[in-house]
Parts: C-alpha cells; structure tokens; sequence
C-alpha cells in the first residue's frame, strides 16, 4: 500500500466540498491547523451550552443560558438614536425582556409575533435588577423546538470562523467518515472497554452533556490512543531498519571493569550494574546497539559508559566519547584518567585546539590502533579524523547533538554502536515520544557518597546579607558557584547581569578571589577563567547558565542562583548538581524577586522538597507542558491534537508495547491487523513510518 487509501480519499479532498465553507473561510480555518476534512475530525469541542428546556428564568444563574417557551407582549422602539429595541416577554413565572440594538422592527416583529409563543435561548444577564437576555441565540416556533439540540458542542475558533460554520464543517466531515477496520489489539480493545473508531469520532462530535467532554471519557481516550499508537508504530519501525543494520559482535572479559572498581573505591548501585548489563548484552548482539542512557545529576554515568568503552577494548576495538563543549571533554577526559590510572587502557583527548603536531601524531596513533578510547568535542567528525576499528560512539548530552550528527559519527565505524547519554531526566512519557526508537537505560539510584544539598530560598532584599555570609566561607576556603540570568543589562527583562555583579563581588569579596565565565568570552577565555576555578586559586565564579551541564568541582559546596523564579525547573536541578559533590556539606541559595507568581513559587517549592531529578521533571512537565519543556521547535516533540503528553504518560506506554508487539509479530504489515494499522499511518499523516514501510 504506497498510496493513500481509497477509503480515505474523503477525508484528505478540498475542504470547500464541506458544508458552509468557501476559499475566505477555508484559508481562515487554517489558523486552527485545519486544511482538510479529516483535519475537523480532531478539532475537538472544548466546551458545551446546554439549551434544555426550563420552565422560567426566575431562579436562573445570570451569566447562563437559558431556553424557555415565552409568550411576546409588546414591541417598544428605541427611545433614541442607535439605543435599544426592547421586547417584552412572559415565560410561566416571570416577565423579563429580549433587547436587541442595530435592529430591524419589521423583522423582530415577524420574528416575535405579539400574542404568540415562541421558544428562546440565549445568556440571561440582571439589567437594573430585572432579567433580560440580549440578541438571543435562538427563537424558534413552539411546534420546532426538537430543532434545538439539548446540549451544544462549542469548538476553537479563529478570526472569521465563527460556532455555526464550525459545527456545520464538521457535521459534513463526520458525514464523509466510514468505518475504518480496526487497527488496536482486540484484547486491549475489550479490556478498556473503547469503541470503535467511527463509532468514537460521531460521539465526540456529539456530546450529550458536560460529562462527554471529559479526556477520560472512552470515546476521548480511544483517539487520543490512536495518535500516541501511530505515533509510537513510526518509532518502532524506525527502530526495526536500525536493527537490521548488521553491527559487530563485541564480547570482553569484565577484567579492565573489575580493575577500574578497584580504583574506584566504592561499590556500583544496583542501577549501574543493570545498565551494564543492558549494554554488554547489546554490545555482544550481532545488531547495532542505539541505546539512551538517561541518569539524574550525579548518578554515575561515566562509570556506565566507562564499562561499555572498555567491553570494546577487550574485544579488539575503539571507542569513542563526544561531549557538547571543550570544557566538558577535558572534564570527561580527566575523569576518565584518574579511573583508569595504572591500567593498560591508552585513553586520548581531541580537541580543536591542538597544535598541528601534537593533532597529527594523535591522529597516527588513532589510525594504527593504539589509541583505545577517543575523547573529543564535535571535532572528532572531521574528515581527517580515521580510527583503526570504531565500534562505540558515546555521546553526552544528546540533546545538544543533531540526529545528523549522531549519524555522522556513526558513519566513522562502519557498524558503530551507539550509546547516548543524558543527564536532563525527562519523564517518561517524554522519553518514549523524543526517544521511542532508542532503547533506554535509567539510573535512578543515587551512588554512595554523595551528600544530600540544603536548599533554601532567600530573596534578593537579602543581597547584602548573602554577601556577607559567602565573605565568612570563603574566609575559611569554602568555594562556590553564582549564577546570573543574563550578561548584559537589558532594560526590557530587570535581571543583574553577569558582569555587573562580577564587579560588585570583587569589590566585596577581594580581586584575587572572583572569576567570571559567561557565553559570550573567546573559548580561550573561559577555559582559563574555569581552570582557575577548579584549581582553587579563585574561590568564587560569577557564570551565567554555561556551567549548567557536567562541570565538576568537588570542592564547590555553594550555589547562589540569583533570580531563581526565571530559570527552568530542570534547569535549576541542573545548576544544583553542580554541589555535593565533595565531602563537604552543600547549599544551594535560590534568590528571587519578590512578588513571587504562583507558578514561580511552586517550582522553587518543589525544588526545596526533593532532589530526585525524574519527580522535579514530572512536576516540570506539569507546570509548563510538554512543548515548552524540550522546546517544541527543536524538539522534534509530535503535536498531539487529542492526547495529552502531561496526563497520558501510561497511554504511551502501552502504545509503545503494542506498537513494538505489533511488529514483531508482522514487521512489513500484511496481516489484516497489520494492514488496518497501514491505513492509521495514512490518517495520522505519519509520512516517515510510510516511507520506512516502503523501503522496508
């Protein structure tokens, strides 16, 4: 099946064949990401007006509407230019009046014949005391009131789309649906109890009362499950061509690892060893491994990753390590170092700026093999860089790598696993739509040793008195990080920026105990100004959020985050991670601005309750939503209509087993189960996963 359904055709054909739709309004319609008819089916109602019968307005709510039998009294004309036409009217308890402005009596009085009853509806308001209701919505003869639906679905709109053309599009685009055979595993289909498809799409579009408009409704639940399904299929085959891809069988010994603990001095958690586990497993498969290894602040990635590049080693082959910055790479590099001191393990750094002859004798001994594992920043892409026989790319913090990239890299070893590393926690349900064609490993476990960090929030009327105390610890050789939002003054955002208040702690604190690092310094710079840092010889550096990820200084144990309630809550988590890394007992200081928003209040709060990275970034997800969190733009993150990333994580969950369930079973789709899931893919616009289909 390379082209679209016929069963579809209906739903993909020019939008002006719906009803009420002209070339004004179906450009207008595109403002609410709707362009063809199958577009309306998922532009659900948000709200709805119930417009059942009421005997009287006399103990309605004002602000409400109303629909009662009234019998018209009198017609009053405006009493001046442009004022109102009133209408008085009785229902079987009270007398109130319909006012109309810009009216036509002729018309008003054909309308609301004196004597005569009619059914009205529409938002009661009190005027001076009295009720009244202002243009009704409705006014209908008595022998038509089944003409008025009981409750009315209330949809999104935009400029030059108003309730009426909405409802009567989408009445012609339920019409134009059929029944499509079904694509979910049976057994999930009755255990949840969901209709199905069509059956779905009409309720939806039919709500009863306020209840039907629930996400938990079945009708509701059983689309949104339909998205996250299409969504997690386009994933798995994604995964089922990489898996394909032959890669290279590499078993070791575990005698290096076993060493490297001995270094190590204390024991793994229970977390490490299972990744390992994980990893060694994929490691010795004749498959390419594409593994995600997500790990809070601090959980001991590099011990993990560490195991799997000398798994490589064992076997005969090359590994390499590639972090975002140069001040990372040293940092991994220096890590690296120290755990495999005294072991025959020949580990290098490459960066952009090595000297011409030092970069080529690295680059010869990379060639013939007796370099082992390669640490570099994205300078380890370039063409001149040749391993002997590349079997691992490790790559920290993905999400500062394009997928180009990765591919890139991959390209260096013919049949390269793949191991990325992350130590942004991303909720689960986050996890599966970003990374749902990478298997993952978590560490959720804290190593031994680690102090927990006392958080305390302080506001920024406190500035003098957070000076004085940090003057005291530094007095007796405590270091400690401040972190500022912006770096220069911007009139529009009132922060202090990162060089104003350099200049006022070096005149605080003394010139020989403050550094500054920002974004905007010559690499050459901030390398210097970091290395100062973390050799002692300065004792606090002003840095704006570039030492948000992997910096190490143990022997940091204070972290001022100044203007806290402008910062990200992982963000936060992040900056925090960078003390108690050391035996002394940290603090982190959130300053803020007074007044504090609600929300600006619940993220530090949280901050202060918990140090574990996954809950801070379920609340996370919570307060700002899933777009916002990754940054929809860059994220790659799908637009959901219907589902609802924050609220359905065990939604994807089991899409995601299906999905993967599904294909195992039928990797190319020619099962009847398999064929129906094909014409999901067409309806959901799942261009990638019909491509892959093809070539697969």
């Amino acid at each position: 099946m390379s082209s679209r359904p016929e069963v579809l055709f209906p739903l993909f054909a020019d939008l002006q064949k719906l009803p009420g739709v002209g070339p004004k309004s179906a450009s207008n319609f595109k403002q609410l990401q709707v362009e063809k008819p199958k577009d309306l089916l998922f532009l659900l109602p948000h709200s709805g007006i119930d417009r059942s019968l009421q005997e009287t307005v006399k103990d309605a709510l004002p602000n409400h509407t109303v629909t009662v039998v009234v019998e018209t009294l009198s017609h009053q004309a405006p009493q001046r230019r442009g004022g109102p036409y009133r209408v008085f009217v009785r229902d079987k308890h009270c007398q109130f009046q319909l006012v109309f402005f810009h009216a036509h009596p002729d018309y008003l009085e054909k309308l609301l014949p004196v004597g005569k009853e009619r059914v009205v509806s529409g938002k009661l308001e009190i005027f001076d005391g009295s009720p009244q209701i202002s243009h009704p919505d409705l006014v209908v003869p008595t022998d038509k009131i089944e003409d008025i639906p009981k409750f009315e679905p209330v949809y999104p709109l935009t400029a030059g789309i108003t309730q009426k053309l909405v409802r009567k599009a989408v009445g012609g685009a339920v019409e134009s649906a059929v029944h499509l055979d079904e694509w979910i595993d049976p057994g999930l289909l009755s255990e949840r109890g969901w209709p199905n498809w069509l059956s779905a799409i009409q309720k939806v579009h039919a709500p009863e009362s306020q209840d039907d408009l629930s996400s938990e409704t079945l009708d509701r639940l059983r689309l949104a499950y339909d998205e996250l399904f299409a969504h997690q299929l386009t994933l798995a085959l994604a995964r089922q061509v990489s898996k394909k891809k032959t890669g290279i069988s590499s078993r070791g010994t575990g005698a290096l690892y076993e060493q490297v603990l001995r270094n190590f001095g204390f024991p793994p958690t229970q977390a490490q060893t299972r990744a390992i586990k994980e990893i060694n497993e994929d490691l010795a498969a004749p498959l390419r491994m594409n593994r995600l290894l997500q790990g809070d602040v601090g959980a001991g990635k590099t011990l993990v990753a560490l195991a799997a590049m000398l798994t490589i080693v064992e076997a005969g082959g090359q590994a390499v390590m590639m972090a975002p910055t140069e001040i990372l790479a040293r940092q991994h590099a220096e890590a690296l170092g120290e755990l495999l001191t005294g072991i025959d393990v020949q580990a290098e750094l490459l960066t952009g700026r090595d000297r011409s002859t030092d970069r080529k004798n690295k680059l010869d001994r990379l060639k013939s093999g007796e370099i082992d594992i390669l640490v570099g920043t994205h300078a380890v892409f370039q063409d001149d860089v040749e391993f002997s026989d590349l079997r691992l790319a490790v790559v920290d913090e993905q999400h500062r790598f394009g997928v180009a990239q990765r591919a890139k890299l991959g390209a260096k070893g013919a049949k390269s696993d793949v191991l990325v590393m992350t130590a942004t926690p991303i909720p689960r349900s986050l996890a599966l739509s970003q990374y749902g064609d990478l298997d993952v490993s978590i560490l959720d476990e804290k190593p031994a040793g680690r102090k927990p960090v006392s958080t305390v929030m302080v506001s920024s009327g406190r500035l003098d008195e957070v000076v004085s105390k940090l003057k005291a610890a530094v007095a007796e050789g405590k270091q400690c990080y401040w972190v500022c939002p912006l770096v220069e003054e911007s009139e529009v955002v009132d922060m202090t920026a990162a060089e104003e208040r350099f200049k006022r702690l070096r005149a605080d604190l003394g010139e020989d105990v403050v550094t500054l690092v920002h974004g905007q310094m010559p690499p050459a710079q901030k390398d210097a100004a970091m290395a100062e840092f973390v050799s002692g010889q300065k004792k606090v550096l002003v840095a704006t959020t570039v030492i948000e990820v992997g910096v190490n200084v143990p022997s940091a144990s204070i972290m001022v985050i100044e203007r806290a309630e402008s910062f990200g809550l992982a963000q936060l988590h992040q900056l925090r991670g960078r003390v108690g890394r050391g035996a002394e007992k940290s603090t982190c200081l959130l300053m803020y601005q007074p007044p504090l928003s609600e929300t600006g209040r619940r993220r530090l709060e949280i901050l202060r309750e918990t140090e574990d990275g996954f809950k801070i970034a379920e609340e996370d997800l919570a307060i700002r939503g899933a777009g916002d969190m990754i940054g929809t733009a860059q994220s790659g993150l799908p637009r959901f209509r219907i589902a609802n990333l924050e609220r359905q994580a065990g939604l994807m969950e089991t899409a995601q087993k299906d999905a993967r369930n599904l294909l195992a079973k039928d990797p190319t789709l020619e099962s009847p189960r398999g064929r129906a899931a094909r014409v999901l893919l067409w309806l959901m616009e799942q261009d990638r996963a019909i491509g892959l289909l093809s070539i697969g």
